[in-house]
């Protein structure tokens, strides 16, 4: 998955939840996208922090946060 199709499932989610914060949005993508997309991310924040071990779900939800905020920009 691209960073600019979860870019798009993020933003469904929040259309579907427009009163979350963007950590509960984000909560919810990852299970929305299911076990494999989840570990898929997972893998993909340890690599950045340069770990070879840690919990999947919050690993997970830290990378949709982090290519959420990435894609959207700096605030004006």
């Amino acid at each position: 998955m691209t960073d600019e199709q979860l870019l798009i499932e993020f933003a469904l989610t929040r259309m579907d939840h427009p009163d979350l914060d963007l950590e509960e949005v984000a909560t919810l993508t990852v299970r929305r996208l299911g076990e494999d997309r989840m570990l898929d991310f997972a893998g993909r924040t340890l690599v950045s922090r340069g770990e070879l071990r840690g919990a999947a779900f919050p690993a997970a939800v830290e990378h949709v946060l982090r290519v959420v905020l990435t894609l959207r920009g700096p605030d004006d």
